[in-house]
């Protein structure tokens, strides 16, 4: 696969002023390219080379390491060289054109973790991983990316396929020699090896669910009358000032957003403007923006003042709202009352299953809003066996387990529907790892990568 590639090189470190840079290439015998950069100097594959870094001309870039990772032990499978100079904009950018001017091509996002993947350095999972662990926005985040990236989630779906080989083998002898006397099905136990194969999927298929919480976060959207306390529980959460807080209805008028960690799952909070008429030009700008961050959400926290009830405004937010968005009740300022803090599904006023009585102005209470933000997403806590999972991923797993479910449905005399079944659940499963993935679906998925990697 390599030999045919063109050389590319992007600069692989952020953008902005840094104490090191770092100009990546990858390719087919570059040590000559090396060479010519480094003004003649012969790396040692692996090994670090103090040196300047040439122009056509003959005059100094700038010095610093270069790197010589000879194919096939490096990242890409290919040769790779790693120019690492100083951190500045100006002088990243002339290493990065003198490559060019040597033949390189500038890479596309995530080409450099792509040539991984086609060379065989890493699966599609693992491949994924890499960026997964780059945007992890929590500790847990990054741990559970790093395990997919050693291979723990991959490990799980070849036993997968491994076993289903296994059946389909079983499946496929008896169909290929019908006239033998030995029932080749009965005899392996091959209703109890289904059995087996749809238990482990289920137990995959929940991790992965866990992993994409993990990896997705949530968000939560904050709905209510004018003045009815959204901002004040937004600040609550994030244990800052971050929306503006008045006695004045209308004082938001405009989505404001805050991301929170709750047991290493990241929380989008969204504080929207309050959802009413209003003749104001911005704040009806500030208004359609919310309404589309509630159509996004996968929460909402919606704030009833208990001694006013529904109020008509309150009922024309709750009748906007879609019916399949989960829904936190927040009886708040609850300091005023003399309430103590408390949550249950008893009290509710707008249909609500859980209601939390809290007072964002103290705290009180606050600790019951997280724990039921976890709840409603079915968080379960972060565990060892876990992995980051996408939402192709999940889409594969189900889709292998509705064809089990299938298999599971065939009689004796179904064996070549029961065959289909099986191969089908193999190829669902095959997609995860990139055994067998279509080049477009490729395409989507390394052009998110960041440039460099």
């Amino acid at each position: 696969m390599s030999s045919s590639l063109p050389v590319i090189a992007a600069i692989a470190t952020a953008p902005g002023r840094g104490g090191v840079g770092v100009v990546r290439l990858s390719g087919k015998d570059l040590l000559p390219l090396a060479q010519t950069l480094s003004g003649g100097k012969t790396p040692t594959p692996r090994m670090a080379v103090y040196t300047d870094f040439y122009d056509a001309q003959g005059d100094t870039i700038d010095n610093g390491l270069l790197l010589y990772f000879a194919a096939p032990a490096s990242f890409t499978g290919e040769d790779v060289i790693e120019l690492q100079g100083h951190g500045g904009p100006v002088v990243m950018q002339m290493l990065l054109q003198r490559c060019l001017q040597l033949g390189a091509r500038l890479a596309e996002p995530g080409e450099f973790t792509k040539r991984a993947f086609l060379n065989n350095k890493l699966d599609l999972a693992q491949a994924e991983s890499v960026a997964d662990l780059i945007d992890a926005s929590s500790q847990s985040a990054a741990r559970m990316a790093l395990r997919s990236l050693k291979g723990a989630f991959s490990d799980h779906i070849r036993r997968l396929v491994d076993d289903l080989i296994t059946l389909r083998m079983l499946v496929e002898a008896t169909l290929d020699f019908p006239e033998e006397e030995i029932d080749f099905l009965e005899a392996a136990d091959a209703k109890g090896k289904l059995a087996a194969l749809q238990t482990q999927l289920a137990a995959v298929l929940q991790q992965a669910q866990q992993g994409a919480i993990l990896r997705e976060g949530m968000n939560v959207v904050l709905v209510g009358a004018p003045n009815v306390g959204k901002s004040s529980l937004l600040n609550a959460l994030a244990g800052d000032d971050i929306a503006i807080v008045t006695d004045i209805a209308g004082t938001t008028r405009d989505t404001v957003r805050e991301q929170i960690t709750l047991d290493g799952v990241p929380v989008h909070i969204i504080d929207t403007a309050g959802l009413r008429e209003t003749d104001d030009v911005v704040e009806q700008i500030g208004i359609q923006r919310s309404q589309k961050a509630v159509q996004e959400a996968d929460v909402a926290l919606i704030l009833i003042d208990p001694q006013e009830g529904i109020n008509p405004t309150t009922r024309a937010i709750l009748d906007r709202l879609p019916e399949s968005l989960k829904r936190i009740e927040i009886h708040n300022k609850i300091d005023l009352r003399g309430t103590e803090p408390g949550a249950g599904r008893s009290g509710s006023l707008s249909g609500a299953d859980t209601v939390i009585r809290l007072s964002a102005k103290t705290g009180a209470g606050l600790d019951l809003l997280k724990q039921a933000l976890l709840d409603e997403i079915g968080w379960q806590g972060e565990s060892e066996s876990l992995f980051l999972a996408r939402s192709r991923h999940l889409h594969a797993l189900r889709q292998a387990q509705e064809e089990l479910a299938l298999a599971a449905l065939c009689g004796n005399h179904q064996l070549e529907l029961l065959a289909e079944h099986l191969r089908l659940a193999q190829a669902a499963c095959n997609e995860i790892t990139g055994e067998f993935t279509a080049d477009d679906l490729l395409g989507v998925i390394f052009s998110r990568f960041c440039i460099g990697k």
